[in-house]
Formats: structure tokens, sequence, C-alpha cells
């Protein structure tokens, strides 16, 4: 890859700053770093002028205080890998407050980062995200970091950019496809929330599950950690299925787990998609809002001539399947963050609608 590629044009060198102190990490020397002035948080111009992790930076250790975590379904980017890190300000927790989001305290940090695996079977860095909680109006604010070529550091950008790969997909099989990193504006499209931004990922009903190589529940151990407040008893605590589980969990149950994570942000109720009438929570259960026999609102021509979202026993002339099988923008469904299909997502809901019983 060009190196201009990777340097996007135009980076604004503005800071967005806030009062509140963010004090996470107990090593003196990446404490500093994050906090260089005590009354104020910046949007730092490099990844590593923060000091979340130690050692070379793309190998993502993290200092002591960053807590890695999981999803037990996550959202779908081009076969990304992706790390999760949350950073919580010094002796405060996250407070349960039922299945979706827990209640975050002012100056909480989640950084995501995205890399592929190339045909040498190598990791490579492509931008990390992060979102944090601005103390002075309790609003979520986002930045993005773009990997340079030499994969040593990650600078701060605002406009998109589109990168050229070629990656393995989960079986082993090459992909060559553009990775469009999204522009802060893209970001707000999917992290909004009645009109406000805020997480996808970490809900606490995706939380609620036992990572591979651990024990223990998820849930449970950031409790332990003191990083979860006023978590009731597990059997009280909604869980999302993992999509992949065939053993633990039905077709209907993976099918609307996937879903949820991967739609659900846009289409419900307080959602950017609110105008289509699909509202696609884990819990929804009106047929209606699911799109069974439903006719579309606003697809227009992506709907490919199709009559209805989902007809039961039929994904093959159903608009959900037929806009998830697609990667032409206008038709692709999601809009943003992907550019290839996600076969082994899109043959999931194909089953899940050819499993519906027919009317």
């Amino acid at each position: 890859m060009k190196k201009s590629v990777w340097w996007i044009a135009g980076i604004l060198t503005g800071i967005v700053s806030f009062s509140g102190l963010i004090q996470g990490c107990k090593n003196k020397t990446a404490e500093q770093k994050i906090n260089s002035d005590p009354n104020a948080f910046e949007f730092k111009e490099k990844l590593s002028e923060y000091g979340f992790f130690g050692g070379e930076l793309k190998e993502l250790k993290p200092q002591v205080a960053l807590v890695h975590y999981e999803l037990a379904t996550p959202l779908f980017s081009d076969y990304a890998v992706k790390d999760r890190f949350v950073l919580l300000p010094k002796g405060k927790a996250a407070r349960y407050t039922g299945s979706d989001l827990p209640d975050f305290p002012d100056s909480t940090i989640i950084i995501k980062n995205f890399a592929y695996i190339n045909e040498q079977h190598q990791k490579v860095m492509i931008e990390t995200r992060l979102l944090v909680k601005n103390p002075a109006d309790h609003q979520w604010k986002v930045m993005n970091y773009l990997w340079n070529k030499e994969q040593t550091d990650a600078v701060k950008h605002i406009i998109g950019a589109k990168i050229p790969i070629t990656l393995l997909d989960d079986n082993g099989a090459k992909i060559s496809t553009t990775y469009q990193v999204p522009n802060t504006n893209d970001c707000k499209r999917c992290h909004t929330s009645n009109g406000e931004l805020t997480p996808i990922g970490p809900k606490i009903r995706n939380l609620n599950f036992v990572q591979n190589g651990e024990t223990v529940n998820q849930l449970l151990r950031w409790a332990k950690m003191g990083v979860l407040d006023s978590l009731p008893s597990m059997d009280k605590v909604a869980q999302l299925p993992d999509w992949k589980n065939t053993k633990q969990f039905t077709l209907d149950q993976r099918a609307r787990a996937y879903i949820d994570i991967n739609c659900a942000h846009c289409h419900k109720a307080s959602g950017d998609a609110s105008n289509t009438g699909l509202f696609l929570e884990y819990e929804q259960t009106d047929p209606a809002h699911l799109g069974i026999m439903k006719e579309p609102v606003s697809a227009g021509g992506g709907a490919g001539g199709l009559n209805y979202d989902i007809i039961p026993g039929d994904a093959a002339h159903s608009i959900f399947a037929y806009r998830m099988n697609s990667a032409v923008p206008g038709t692709a469904m999601p809009e943003v963050a992907r550019s290839v299909i996600h076969k082994e997502g899109v043959q999931l809901i194909v089953d899940w609608i050819n499993a519906m019983k027919k009317k």
C-alpha cells in the first residue's frame, strides 16, 4: 500500500477537550501520558500518546487498569479481527441497569481496534476507535486513529479512508476488498440513539457469557474486579445468544442475536432507521416490526423488485436476505461498516427465514 493511503490528507489538528480527569492506569508513566493536564482530557494526535498499551504498540498489551472484553455475538465488519478494551475513571465502576448498556461513569474510554489477517497469516492493524464519555455534558464523543504503514502507531483522523486489503476470512479463504474506514459522521449514524451518540457492543446481554479460556462469566469477573456495580443474581440477567453456538441455542435465537447486534442499533424506535418500521431488537415480538409479511417503507430500488421484507419459508423472495446478500451501495444492508458479504451470516438468516412456517 502506498503511504499516502494510510496517512490521510487534511487531518484536523484542533483538539476536543473537556473537564474531568480520567485516572485509569496504576502505572504512573502511562497515567501521566493519559492525563497531561489534570483539568482536561484531550483527543491526542497519536494512539501511543495515551499510554494505553505497554511494549510494542501493535501487540496491544494493556496497562494494568485497562479491561479487555469480548462480545457473545459481535458485529460483522469485513471479517476484521477486533480487540476491545474499556478504561474507567479511578475508583469508579459501571452500574448495572438492565439488559442494555450499563451506566458507564463520565470519563470512561472504550477502545476498539480493527485489524485483518493477511495471506501470510499475519495480523495487520487498520484503525482504532475511541469512545469517550464527556463529563461536561455526559455525552459520548468519538475519534478514529488510522494505523501507519509501518504498524508502529495510529494517527488521529476525522475524514474517512479507503484501504485496499487482501484478507483471509474465517475459513481461510482469500478476499480482496477496499476496507472503508468511517469518518466520525459515519460513526454517528450507527452509534446514535434518541439523537445522542452511544456505544453499540458492550450491552449487558452481550457481555453475559464465559469467554474462551476462562471459567467465570465475564460479568461476574467484572463485578469481582470492581468494574461493574449492582449486578443481580445471574438468573435475572438477560443473555444474548452466541450466533455460532448451535449446541446451546436454537436457530431462531441465533438469528435474532445476529440481527440484534448487526441491525438493531439503527432499526429501533430511537435509531437512525426508525422510519422504516423495522424494529429488530432481540426482545422484539411483533411479527410486523420484524418484517414478516411487511411491505418496505423506504427501500426503493434496494428492494430488488421484491414485495416483502420477510416471507416465511421463502428467503429467496425476502428483501431482508436479498439486501444482506449484496455489497452494492444503495442495496447492501447494513449500509456502512462492511464492503464484503458475510457469507456465514447470510446463510444463517436464509436458514432462519426458510424455517419459518409459511403463512
